[in-house]
């Protein structure tokens, strides 16, 4: 029994009290910093100024202005990212961001994954840190489709590379499953699945291969295609397709520890497959 005990103790779940608001869907761990250090925060009725202190989920009791921090309810939103706008909270530049977009779809988000400057296409956001895990992790090989447009036409000997994964600067990349789209006079289009996603990947395989991006759109996000999607709009997801990404939407009636985890792979069919753009 005692063994059992000690068993159980080890498996607790401990989080630094920044972290605490991010997984509970209350905000960012920079404004988590910010309510900490101006003693907004109490643990087990004691005012905290630290954001490294260590929180026991199953047991502290966190307050925010005296009210408990208690998990929100799951958001989950898609959104077709345009050109031009930055996958941040705030850029000291001034220029558009995929928050601009957003603004009305409720609550604190934050991007699953990014999508540089100059790439389009989908973009998850959601306040369920658990569900952003489980999709951004390479350990669960959620498939994410690009369509790119090259600035040289492509050999079948280029295609081949990219299939059986690159040398980067960062180590190899994983096989990716490549298509000839089309070819023009001096273009080729072609889509590219990946289940990992490093900075500028798609870009940085086709340099690597002996050319370079023209266009990049991100087409599908596992089962998730554009659809009737407008460029710069958003939805939010169902049940059914927050499931097919391996989640389950998140209630405010559940625990900080249970809610928002992954479950097992759903069988739903694959839902809003995208649909390609003209190059």
């Amino acid at each position: 029994m005692k063994q059992r005990k000690a068993g159980k103790a080890e498996q607790r779940v401990l989080k630094t009290l920044e972290r605490v608001f991010s997984k509970a869907g209350r905000g960012s761990r920079s404004e988590a910093r910010r309510w900490i250090g101006e003693g907004r925060v109490r643990v087990n009725g004691v005012t905290v100024r630290s954001p490294d202190h260590w929180i026991d989920l199953e047991r502290d009791h966190i307050t925010l202005d005296g009210k408990p921090v208690t998990a929100q309810r799951g958001v989950y939103v898609l959104l077709y990212k345009p050109k031009g706008y930055l996958t941040t909270y705030k850029d000291p530049e001034g220029r558009p961001t995929v928050f601009d977009l957003v603004q009305d779809a409720g609550g604190w988000l934050a991007p699953v994954g990014r999508l540089d400057l100059d790439t389009s296409g989908l973009l998850l956001l959601t306040n369920d840190t658990a569900f952003a895990d489980h999709v951004t992790s390479p350990e669960h090989l959620v498939p994410k489709t690009y369509q790119v447009k090259t600035a040289t036409l492509l050999s079948e000997e280029q295609l081949e590379r990219l299939r059986g994964g690159v040398e980067l600067h960062d180590g190899p990349t994983r096989p990716a499953t490549v298509r000839r789209v089309r070819d023009s006079a001096r273009h080729t289009v072609i889509e590219m699945v990946l289940t990992e996603g490093r900075n500028r990947q798609v870009r940085r395989m086709v340099e690597a291969a002996g050319s370079h991006v023209l266009k990049l759109v991100r087409t599908a996000i596992g089962p998730l295609g554009i659809g009737e999607l407008g460029i710069g709009r958003w939805r939010h997801l169902t049940d059914e397709e927050i499931a097919a990404l391996g989640g389950r939407r998140r209630t405010a009636a559940t625990s900080n520890t249970s809610e928002g985890r992954p479950g097992a792979k759903s069988r739903s069919r694959a839902c809003n497959k995208g649909r390609a753009w003209k190059s």
